[in-house]
């Protein structure tokens, strides 16, 4: 959304990254190559109408990709970025931005900025990123990222949702397909095979991982000036919208501009205004400070439970110890009560990373205090407030009361984060006493499967699962759970080698199985193996030009 020349891996603020925290090369070549053309920095050239109040500005985005084909493009760039270590998938904070993305995405469907064909294929997810850049950015097939800086700078709701929703039209105006579609013309899993090869470049060889950055730098800076000044226009109005129809106060874009704005000018002098590719941040605040005319008045609110997930990110996307310690004091030079409470959070959180668990209990203790205070009570808030202090019980090795705490939390509705805390405590508590901890992790594994059921991209779920079962002796289960983590990270081969192992258990055992459990695997594995076999196929017709002339030998089974 806000607008800067840079690819969205370009650094806010100078300074080195900390030297404990792993990057993987290949996720920054990754945005560079295909997110890189829609970001918060700008957009490509024209995609097709949406049946919006808005014209056409360009010819149909399926002419260069189908949206199926986009569709697969994405799941196989986020299965791999999903094994990269700055892939965040933290329950409270995904959470809570969830809960801004749900109430756009309906607003985007009742308006019809998305149609039927989007709306079956797409996922429409969005996930986070450790990093400490101010960015977000759409991928193919509906993927929506965000950067853990851009979540420590909002100061309320509203800025965040501003920028989600420019990134949700970004994506319902096909954008995306526009900006690779002449890139892969003549065959679609070129991209797709380059994006592989850097990965594995990136894992085995230094040379090659460097090369490969520099030709996604490359690519960035193709598409960069590839851009257009309307479509990226075009997102911010689109946005506009659906931020109004979701009922978010229309002043957050505005607000949110301005701090990329004044973020932005110690690496952004504003010259040359007619050689960008995008509108000026100034231009594009003026615009949104129109816009604000005609909407209703309701200005942008901070909330309590915004500022605790702000403190969250700023914990989060910087695990050096020295960066945890200047958080760790729990005190806040605003007079504000809900800025109190939320350095206390955020306290109690780099406290508990820097392995004081009783410290950090007793900081929740007094924000739980000071939030009930308030004169308005957020019930959410004081619900992560509850729902920490639960992780810092059982970091201390207290999980009976930490289950104890998290039960009470479970009689107002479960969520996936108290699922997944439910499960950790169960897990901590059988390792002292299995015996007691047995019905605990029996419950855990079922609300697991079930979860699992309807959600089978969860691989933190699966891995879990896999260890609950494990505790209770439910081996077949445990097996396959594994597997399918192993699968939804991208990892076929380890997928299919734990399906072979307990397809083994299951034939080889004396005891009595579950014949149920045992079908599934086999069927899975068939799955599974089938689906190596496609890709390994695919990535070899590209390797042919796009010939295929059947004397390839098949993949290992």
């Amino acid at each position: 959304m806000p607008s800067r020349p840079a690819p969205p891996a370009a650094p806010v603020s100078p300074g080195p990254r900390p030297a404990c925290r792993p990057r993987t090369p290949a996720t920054r070549a990754l945005l560079l190559a295909l997110a890189a053309s829609v970001t918060l920095a700008g957009a490509p050239v024209p995609a097709r109408a949406q049946p919006a109040m808005l014209p056409a500005l360009g010819e149909s985005a399926s002419v260069d990709l189908s949206v199926a084909d986009e569709k697969r493009i994405g799941e196989q760039i986020l299965r791999e970025a999903r094994r990269d270590p700055d892939f965040l998938d933290d329950p409270v904070l995904l959470a809570y931005v969830q809960s801004l993305w749900q109430p756009l995405l309906a607003a985007a469907r009742a308006a019809g900025h998305i149609d039927a064909d989007l709306e079956r294929q797409f996922a429409w997810e969005v996930f986070l990123v450790r990093d400490r850049t101010v960015n977000a950015f759409a991928w193919p097939g509906g993927y929506v990222g965000v950067h853990l800086g851009l979540l420590a700078l909002t100061t309320n709701a509203d800025q965040l949702a501003s920028v989600l929703a420019h990134e949700l039209a970004h994506v319902s105006q096909r954008h995306i397909a526009r900006s690779i579609g002449n890139a892969q013309r003549a065959s679609l899993l070129t991209i797709a095979g380059f994006l592989l090869g850097i990965l594995a470049a990136s894992r085995s060889n230094a040379d090659g991982a460097n090369a490969a950055i520099m030709g996604g730098q490359a690519v960035g800076a193709q598409a960069q000036l590839n851009f257009s000044r309307d479509m990226e226009r075009e997102a911010d109005r689109v946005g506009a919208l659906i931020l109004n129809d979701a009922r978010f106060a229309p002043g957050g874009m505005a607000q949110m501009f301005e701090k990329l704005d004044l973020a932005q000018r110690i690496n952004d002098t504003g010259g040359f205004p007619y050689l960008r590719s995008h509108p000026l941040t100034t231009e594009r605040i003026s615009e949104a400070r129109n816009r604000l005319l005609l909407a209703p008045a309701t200005a942008p609110q901070p909330t309590l439970m915004h500022a605790l997930m702000q403190l969250r990110a700023r914990v989060l996307m910087d695990p050096d110890p020295q960066a945890l310690a200047r958080l760790a004091g729990g005190g806040s030079s605003s007079p504000l009560a809900v800025d109190r409470v939320a350095a206390l959070y955020g306290g109690a959180l780099a406290q508990q990373r820097l392995g004081n668990a009783a410290r950090a209990e007793s900081m929740l203790v007094e924000a739980q205090a000071a939030a009930a205070a308030l004169p308005v009570r957020e019930a959410d808030a004081e619900r992560a407030l509850a729902l920490e202090r639960a992780q810092a019980r059982v970091a201390r090795g207290d999980a009976p009361a930490a289950l104890a705490l998290l039960d009470e939390l479970a009689r107002a509705g479960a969520d996936r984060p108290l699922l997944l805390a439910q499960a950790r405590a169960a897990l901590a508590w059988g390792r002292s006493d299995a015996t007691a901890a047995a019905p605990s992790l029996r419950r855990s594994t079922e609300a697991l499967q079930t979860w699992v059921a309807e959600r089978a991209q969860d691989a933190q779920a699966w891995e879990l699962l896999a260890a609950t079962a494990e505790a209770i002796g439910q081996k077949l289960r445990s097996m396959r759970a594994a597997a399918e983590a192993r699968a939804v990270l991208g990892d076929l081969a380890g997928a299919v080698d734990r399906l072979r192992a307990a397809q083994s258990a299951a034939r080889s055992a004396s005891a009595p199985q579950d014949f149920i459990e045992a079908s599934v695997i086999d069927a899975r594995l068939r799955q599974l193996q089938r689906e190596r076999r496609e890709l390994a196929l695919e990535m070899q017709r590209q390797r042919g030009g796009g010939r295929d002339d059947g004397r390839g030998a098949p993949p290992p089974q």
